[in-house]
């Protein structure tokens, strides 16, 4: 078999609050391939945020292994995780984190600008290819406050994309959004996903979860159950289904 992608091994995060010691991951374990989408599930508070952020490299545990790709991500300095982090792994928020006052363009070209070997014309030739993949490529030179907050959201893919990473990493990624803009963002993350980019989600939404590939299922700290999705919903035939009054312009 391959190896995983994404492997972690007896994680544990305990933080101080107050007089109480607040236990978020307790001994998490699991492997995550290439090729995989998986959604991370649990009630508030079951600590899939925190595996989330150490799965991103935003936060440390308190101890245990994480490997990715190979790599020891616990164990480099500030700057070579910041570089390890822009090279492989794109970012995905409930609340886009885009930059009000830059255009679309200008957004989805952050990450490169962290790299002196791109020029400043081969930044923009792959922010615009990264804008066409999600299709907004006539949406280049938008404003923030111009677009819809599915828009948005697609900027923020397409952020996430421009450094080609292994894998994406979405919080929340349709918590602001309408049934049918959900859906949209969804099957744009099953295209990726059949191109080979993996991705890591946290949803609390039953039916975002179904068009994951893999549910990983958090309580009280701990994975308390991991399956392949039955039934799993495609995102464009739960779109083609919908009536087209429901179609308003979100998106």
């Amino acid at each position: 078999m391959d190896k995983p992608l994404i492997s972690v091994k007896n994680l544990t995060k305990s933080y101080q609050m107050g007089d109480t010691i607040v236990h978020a991951l307790r001994g998490v374990s699991i492997d995550i391939y290439k090729d995989d989408f998986v959604a991370i599930t649990g009630a508030s508070g079951s600590g899939k945020s925190t595996f989330m952020n150490t799965l991103g490299c935003l936060d440390k545990p308190t101890s245990g292994e994480y490997y990715l790709d190979g790599v020891d991500a616990l164990n480099m300095d500030k700057n070579q995780l910041a570089e390890f982090r822009n090279r492989k792994i794109g970012f995905i928020f409930q609340s886009f984190n885009i930059l009000a006052r830059t255009s679309a363009l200008e957004n989805v070209e952050l990450p490169l600008l962290y790299n002196n070997k791109i020029s400043t014309k081969e930044r923009k030739a792959r922010a615009l290819e990264a804008l066409a993949s999600v299709g907004l490529a006539d949406r280049a030179n938008n404003m923030p406050n111009q677009l819809s907050g599915g828009q948005q959201q697609r900027v923020a893919i397409a952020r996430a994309l421009v450094n080609a990473p292994l894998v994406i990493m979405a919080d929340e990624p349709t918590g602001n959004l309408d049934t049918r803009t959900s859906l949209e963002i969804m099957s744009i993350f099953q295209n990726l996903n059949s191109t080979g980019i993996t991705i890591v989600m946290v949803t609390h939404e039953p039916d975002i979860a179904r068009c994951a590939m893999m549910n990983i299922v958090f309580r009280d700290g701990r994975i308390i159950g991991s399956r392949e999705v039955p039934n799993r919903l495609i995102a464009a035939e739960e779109l083609k289904k919908m009536p087209v009054e429901s179609a308003e312009s979100t998106i």
